[in-house]
């Protein structure tokens, strides 16, 4: 009996011992299991769209609302002008709506694209740049802005936009904790601005000029620039324009400054044809009152404001829409750019932060300086509004943009899953 009752106390003490063991084991696996995601509750919390896609609905959205709105207006806008010169009502806004549908597949397209691939390449897209920029010099007509490439006019002057933006993104994230000297951000900045702005001077474009000052600014104070350089800079830049005025080179720009603030002074003949095109885009916007005369309703697009699908396309909107709806499509800008820039500052890097915010402040600085425009607070200097004026290049290039903004928020978005 002695052997049979020891063999059954190493049973139980076998059976005590595995039973503590595999506890341990399932405790284990309990901790592991733990840090991981529950597969099932976050497929079930996650919304589709950004479970499929990972793009932030709301910044989608509102592009989307400015394209169609733009695109309706813009067909508002130029009907009139279409027919009479083309013989053709649908001439701009079928062609605007193909280019519309490029851009909008070349950004989503691009917002699945890796953002950091163009960390490495942006001083090749800033020689790109440059390269269209001279090219254009050597291309037949008194202004030289544009390269044909079939039914597209690629305008030199875009393409730059975007690179400045796009190298000093490049630039101030390999340097941004020596942005503080001038070395690595008063020099850059000079240096590229200053032969941008040579370049453009000989096309002549200024208000390319303007946007791209503007735009080098921002991105170097974003970058970590002192104010101090900011000041230094702003005094040197007043200088050069003197010595430019004094010498002559701005002769072109001096013209386009005649009758600047004077719209509704019309004492002589040529001041009446100087100011033909502000004093119609005043016209519209006071006529449209509070409410707007209603879509399609505007009196001066036929044929008193020149090319009201262009530049002046929000005189239009003020005339049809009314003071109202010019502020709410104001103020869809406005989101759209806060969007853009808080999107961005969600980026898990500094090259994503400072492209994001370049490429939204872009936005922003050319409705602005549009606005600005039309009203006669500024020369008439061929601004486009984006969205709503007519152009391909700067339609598909914006939307391609808006592609790079979609994919930053992409990699936040997966980076804070």
């Amino acid at each position: 009996m002695q052997p049979q009752v020891e063999v059954m106390r190493r049973a139980d003490v076998n059976r005590l011992y595995d039973e503590k063991v595999n506890k341990s084991r399932r405790a284990q696996r309990s901790a592991k299991d733990a840090h991981k995601p529950d597969k099932r509750r976050s497929r079930t919390r996650r919304p589709l769209f950004e479970r499929g896609m990972g793009l932030d609905l709301p910044f989608l959205l509102l592009v989307l609302v400015l394209v169609i709105i733009g695109m309706i207006m813009m067909f508002s806008a130029s009907y009139p002008s279409a027919y009479y010169k083309l013989n053709d009502s649908y001439f701009y806004v079928r062609r605007q709506l193909i280019y519309a549908l490029i851009g909008l597949a070349a950004m989503i397209g691009i917002s699945f694209f890796n953002y950091n691939k163009l960390h490495k390449v942006a001083p090749i897209v800033l020689g790109f740049a440059y390269l269209t920029l001279v090219i254009v010099l050597f291309l037949p007509g008194n202004v030289h802005r544009w390269i044909e490439v079939g039914p597209i006019n690629i305008q030199a002057s875009e393409i730059m936009k975007f690179a400045i933006i796009l190298f000093f993104a490049h630039w101030g994230s390999l340097y941004y904790d020596k942005m503080q000297y001038a070395k690595y951000s008063v020099l850059p900045g000079l240096i590229i601005f200053g032969s941008t702005a040579a370049l453009l001077l000989l096309e002549p474009h200024y208000s390319g000029i303007v946007i791209t000052a503007i735009l080098t600014i921002i991105m170097l104070y974003v970058s970590g620039m002192k104010m101090k350089f900011l000041v230094i800079g702003g005094i040197l830049l007043l200088i050069a324009i003197i010595g430019a005025w004094v010498t002559g080179i701005l002769t072109y720009a001096m013209q386009r400054m005649d009758g600047w603030g004077q719209a509704l002074v019309y004492t002589t003949e040529e001041m009446w044809q100087t100011t033909w095109q502000t004093r119609n885009s005043l016209y519209s916007i006071g006529s449209g009152g509070l409410f707007g005369l209603g879509l399609g309703q505007s009196r001066q697009k036929y044929l008193y404001l020149p090319e009201p699908q262009n530049d002046f396309i929000f005189a239009i909107v003020c005339e049809e829409l009314g003071f109202i709806g010019a502020v709410i499509i104001l103020l869809i800008f406005a989101l759209l750019v806060w969007r853009g820039i808080t999107l961005s500052l969600r980026s898990k890097d500094n090259f994503g932060k400072l492209l994001g915010i370049g490429l939204s402040s872009q936005i922003g600085v050319q409705v602005v300086l549009n606005i600005l425009v039309i009203t006669d607070w500024l020369p008439n200097t061929g601004i486009s509004l984006p969205f709503f004026s007519y152009g391909g290049s700067s339609l598909i290039m914006l939307l391609a943009q808006m592609g790079l903004i979609l994919s930053i928020s992409r990699t936040a978005n997966i980076e804070k899953q």
